[in-house]
């Protein structure tokens, strides 16, 4: 059970944050996921098609903007790579 604790305090954390819609919920659980199958890697390196897989989103707008927003927010610090054989780091940050 102790996977679900980041995924609790997020939501904890998102109760009274009116920014925060169903698409960013679905991309952090995804980024959850890739985690654990990265063996709870931090930061873990991604590429967007594979967390957009998890996610299930198509757009790759739509999914930088949550991932950048998510960061903003303070959610996790997301640290693109620019670079198509890099992956971009993503951190996971203990209040989120």
């Amino acid at each position: 059970m102790e996977t679900l604790n980041p995924l609790s305090g997020f939501f904890s954390a998102i109760e009274k944050d009116y920014r925060i819609i169903i698409t960013h919920i679905g991309i952090y659980a995804a980024l959850l996921q890739y985690r654990q199958e990265q063996g709870f890697a931090n930061p873990v390196t991604a590429f967007s098609y594979d967390i957009m897989h998890i996610a299930k989103i198509s757009a790759p707008a739509t999914y930088h903007k949550c991932v950048r927003e998510l960061s903003e927010y303070g959610y996790i610090r997301y640290v693109p790579s620019f670079k198509r054989n890099q992956g971009s780091r993503i951190y996971f940050l203990e209040n989120g």
